[in-house]
């Protein structure tokens, strides 16, 4: 459980219709499998002691005496075993039979969870036989368990792992969550982290989809973990036909789902941490404590938890084409609407973009021709600036100039050597000396370039820098960092590229395809100092690091919350066999510095368009000191 992560399972036996002896059995030996998979919480489908489909023969008294002998068998079962399981049986209690959800584990009975919602149309005829409680008060029964605790039963049930603090677990059945207000609403308001829903769903044409969406939306809206276990093909087929469709999901996320008529079992890991860190920061998700739920406690082997999971590598980017199109067309839309508003709004009809040929300004000159286009504005309204500097290579240039033709924007260029080299003259700095002053020099002379253009041309300088820039701190304060609106500040590195890509796939003119294509193919530079036998010699890259690996800290650290630790384990199994421990490690550290050491360039941002879930605008997602200590962070990555 280290991490925040607990094993769960969904488990579709295989039922005998009314076989008790068989199917508990069959239930004890994937309790087994559970411990050799080191499965923390199990969850079978409703009703699975007897089988779903009993008909009147729930009406037995022979049934429901060996179903409930059954459970505490089961229960007893548990006692050297790790872990809390959730079985489905019959339960009859003070004349009327009830559709439980049993929590056992440690030996014992730890409560039972009866059935809220009774279907009782099309297929289903459930209420014939079956009652729920018609008021929410726990009852606390002794009578027939061979047990010391009374056992609680009640709709109202938590369980609480003593040892894993956020582990919070509330069952409801099948129908429960099919209806406008399932129980599991009131249950994550009340706390719980894990939703388990024991089910019997019939498979229909469609429903299968439609089930998948209904678990995994479920667990978007209460930020929560949810594991769905249905009946499979054991079940009676008389009428209908059980699949077994089995789910884990998370946070809106399906984390594992069986294939379609397949008995067995299917595991992932629920991240309780970075459930509780949603949670935390959704002011909206109000965890109400009046009328407090009976919590019923648990004790869970701390072990550590295997991933199984998928760790995506690109957070920020889709990896299926489709959805990584649409994706990348809200995205420019969110840029161009948002720079069209803008500029409509301050009456401008230029707009200035500095072109070095690199992928950002590429992007940033893309988005402002869209966003004339929204306006029927005329491309020669955007000025599109080249300003060869001591960096600049002929690649990059003429890149540049075909961009701005292709675009039919206005070209203007301005060479800054002489006006940099006069500068360095004003404040005495040696101009073999290539450091930061002679970096820095040159983009904030460019920065000036293009406002006073700006100002000339009563129109606005488009900022080209991006989100994964503003994280690292990697552009030069009052240079490259300021402008008069940015569209490209919460689209991070590696988002950009496919934004440049998808442009270049949808575009008309052959020619700007070709040379987008090529500014795919440039490495990423500030261009910042001479360049080696025509080629560039400054690659960001080996400078700060990989932006594949800084997006994925990023993601992890600002979106889900997670500690550098968590994020170095995660980031070993995404890279898996790219990048070995050291250099994760090291770029981390360095990730890590600059976050915290750079803040002070973020608090100082000009507008731009949010497009995704992570941005560090200072007016919105971000609000962090700009003298705030990195130490408690990097302790723990000296540590690793």
């Amino acid at each position: 459980m280290k991490d925040g992560f607990v094993s769960v399972a969904a488990i579709t036996p295989h039922v005998t219709v009314a076989g008790i002896d068989e199917n508990v059995e069959e239930i004890k030996s994937w309790i087994e499998l559970c411990q050799e998979e080191k499965v923390s919480v199990g969850v079978f489908p409703e009703l699975c002691i007897t089988g779903f489909t009993c008909g009147d023969l729930f009406y037995s008294d022979l049934l429901l005496k060996r179903a409930k002998e059954a459970l505490i068998d089961l229960a007893a079962f548990t006692k050297e075993k790790e872990g809390i399981f959730f079985v489905g049986l019959p339960f009859f209690y003070q004349g009327k039979i009830y559709n439980v959800a049993a929590a056992i584990g440690g030996g014992k009975v730890l409560g039972l969870v009866p059935k809220t919602n009774l279907p009782n149309y099309d297929e289903f005829y459930e209420a014939r036989v079956f009652f729920t409680p018609k008021t929410d008060t726990t009852q606390f029964l002794k009578v027939g368990f061979s047990q010391e605790d009374s056992v609680p039963f009640g709709k109202n049930l938590l369980f609480c792992c003593e040892n894993m603090e956020g582990l919070v677990i509330g069952a409801e059945i099948c129908e429960d969550l099919w209806v406008p207000n399932p129980p599991s609403i009131e249950k994550a308001l009340k706390g719980a982290t894990l939703i388990v829903n024991l089910s019997a769903s019939d498979e229909l044409t469609g429903k299968a989809a439609y089930r998948k969406e209904l678990v995994t939306k479920q667990s978007a809206s209460l930020y929560c973990g949810y594991v769905y276990a249905s009946a499979g093909i054991g079940e009676s087929t008389q009428d209908v036909v059980y699949s077994g469709h089995s789910l884990i999901c998370e946070n809106g996320s399906c984390l594992m789902e069986s294939e379609p008529f397949e008995e067995g079992m299917i595991i992932s890991e629920i991240d309780v941490n970075s459930i509780l860190h949603r949670r935390k920061t959704m002011s909206t998700f109000d965890v109400e404590f009046s009328g407090e739920m009976e919590r019923v406690y648990f004790t869970l082997k701390q072990q550590e938890v295997s991933l199984s999971r998928f760790v995506d590598p690109k957070p920020f980017v889709p990896s299926d084409d489709k959805k990584r199109a649409l994706r990348c067309e809200e995205i420019l839309n969110i840029q161009s609407f948002g720079l069209r508003k803008r500029l409509a709004h301050t009456g401008c009809k230029t707009a200035v973009v500095g072109i070095s040929g690199g992928l950002d300004s590429t992007l940033a000159l893309l988005v402002t021709a869209r966003a004339f286009d929204l306006l029927e504005m005329d491309h020669k309204g955007i000025i599109a600036v080249t300003m060869p500097g001591f960096g600049t290579t002929d690649r990059t240039y003429q890149n540049a100039l075909s961009m701005i033709e292709s675009l039919h924007a206005t070209l203007m260029e301005v060479d800054i050597r002489p006006a940099v080299l006069q500068h360095f003259k004003d404040i005495e700095h040696d101009e073999s000396i290539h450091d930061v002053t002679y970096e820095n020099s040159q983009a904030r002379e460019r920065t000036q370039i293009l406002m006073d253009i700006a100002n000339k041309q009563g129109g606005m300088v488009i900022g080209t820098g991006d989100l994964s820039e503003l994280a690292l701190g990697w552009a030069t304060y009052n240079g490259d960092h300021m402008s008069m609106y940015a569209v490209n500040s919460s689209v991070p590195k590696t988002l950009v590229r496919h934004l440049v890509k998808y442009y270049a796939d949808e575009c008309a003119s052959d020619t700007l395809k070709k040379v987008l294509y090529d500014v795919l193919d440039t490495p990423v530079s500030p261009e910042l100092l001479p360049p080696k036998d025509g080629r560039i010699s400054q690659k960001t890259e080996e400078l700060v690091g990989p932006y594949e690996l800084h997006d994925f800290f990023l993601y992890h650290l600002v979106r889900m919350g997670q500690n550098p630790q968590k994020i170095f384990r995660l980031a070993k199994i995404a890279f898996c066999g790219q990048y070995d421990d050291a250099t994760i490690s090291k770029w981390l550290k360095i990730f890590i510095r600059r976050f915290f050491a750079q803040q002070f360039k973020r608090s100082c941002l000009p507008d731009g368009p949010k497009v995704g879930t992570v941005a560090l605008s200072p007016r919105g997602d971000w609000r962090m000191p700009s003298d705030a200590t990195a130490s408690v962070w990097l302790k723990e990555i000296e540590s690793l």
